[in-house]
């Protein structure tokens, strides 16, 4: 079978489409080099305007699927680097530009939303502490409070004040005493005011917290998403298509059918689902004796109806409650209590199935066929004096 020539890798290669420049990844010059090799495998260089560009898995796919159509190929590698300053002036000058887009959470290497079918199962004190629990574990985290009609993180984690802006007109987020970094709507209103928002306003306030806050370099970005299925959902899905989702639900078969809807959303959109954590999942008495209050094997149930790990088993905990609403998250202040244990056993699930470094070139496959990944471009949402 005969091998692709350069000219036939470089033409597949102009179908790959950079989302936030709206050119193909040829014409802007972005691909740095392409070598054939005579077993029929194809390495593919790809130049990324910064290192924790969010779109990195969009390339990486599209090349694949490209490269991989052409006769002969078979196996796709795709590398990285990064533009230099030279570089990124030509690429300036290409498209008639001052600024480059830097993207969404260009430095944070996981976004992970944390989502639930319902209200009431505990999704907001599970982000709180596993977001701490990341950070205790050397794993720098931050946690973004997209219930923008229920926010409840800044209670959580024990900050509330207005942030400040920096001189390139970013947000600078709040830190937690656990080394947390949190934003939430609750910062811009008055204590405990109510939000009353169309859907608009809160697609706005969403995408202003991704592209207008300074999260800098995090190794982990948790979103406590709001119940359900509805606007503030569609908008991640549509701005964050690198996205993994964490289900929490309770044992009762009725939470358990209720977070399956969340979980059919997520799969809609292409968005991998790391697992499912089970909450309130059974109450021990000082004696010992166990009850089932919420019922029991809801959380595995679910995870095997989603081909995904039941991360932990969280039991119902009185201690978990009082922490949380005193801003103090358990996993910290008591790391050895049992709700505190089962926390840190998702946490270790998580980071053993998410990557901790950039790759610097993947083996895949060549493939017929791949789904696109897709978002919507929107404005970004200017911060005005007092915001």
């Amino acid at each position: 079978m005969p091998l692709p020539t350069n000219d036939q890798v470089t033409e597949a290669l102009r179908g790959v489409i950079d989302p936030e420049l709206r050119r193909s990844i040829v014409e802007l010059g972005m691909v740095r080099s392409i070598e054939i090799q005579p077993s029929g495998r194809v390495e593919v260089v790809v130049s990324l305007t910064t290192a924790g560009c969010p779109i990195r898995s969009h390339f990486e796919q599209a090349v694949a699927q490209r490269v991989g159509e052409l006769e002969g190929v078979t196996e796709v590698g795709v590398g990285f680097d990064v533009l230099s300053n030279e570089e990124k002036g030509q690429l300036q000058q290409t498209l008639g530009r001052g600024k480059l887009p830097q993207g969404a959470l260009a430095k944070v290497k996981n976004v992970i939303c944390v989502s639930s079918g319902k209200g009431g199962v505990g999704k907001s004190t599970m982000t709180a502490n596993l977001a701490a629990a990341l950070t205790a574990e050397g794993h720098p985290a931050g946690a973004l409070d997209c219930d923008v009609y229920g926010y409840s993180i800044p209670r959580m984690l024990g900050v509330n004040a207005k942030p400040e802006v920096n001189g390139e007109r970013k947000i600078l987020p709040l830190e937690s005493a656990s080394g947390v970094k949190v934003m939430s709507i609750g910062f811009f209103v008055e204590e405990n005011a109510a939000v009353v928002w169309r859907g608009p306003m809160l697609h706005k306030a969403i995408q202003q917290f991704l592209e207008d806050v300074a999260w800098d370099e995090l190794e982990y970005l948790l979103l406590d998403l709001p119940p359900g299925t509805g606007d503030v959902s569609m908008t991640l899905a549509q701005l964050l298509p690198q996205a993994k989702f964490i289900v929490v639900t309770t044992p009762q078969p009725a939470a358990q059918s209720v977070a399956a809807r969340g979980a059919e959303m997520a799969k809609k959109f292409d968005l991998e689902i790391l697992g499912v954590i089970e909450n309130m999942s059974g109450f021990t008495t000082p004696d010992g004796e166990r009850f089932t209050i919420f019922g029991e094997g809801g959380g595995q149930q679910l995870s095997d109806e989603l081909d995904v790990p039941l991360l932990g088993k969280v039991p119902l905990s009185e201690p978990l409650r009082e922490h949380s609403d005193e801003g103090t998250p358990l996993v910290i202040s008591d790391p050895d209590s049992p709700a505190s244990q089962a926390i840190r056993q998702a946490v270790r699930g998580i980071i053993a199935m998410t990557p901790q470094e950039l790759p610097v070139l993947q083996a895949t496959p060549a493939m017929a066929e791949m789904p696109a990944i897709g978002g919507t471009p929107l404005p970004v949402v200017q911060v005005g004096p007092g915001a």
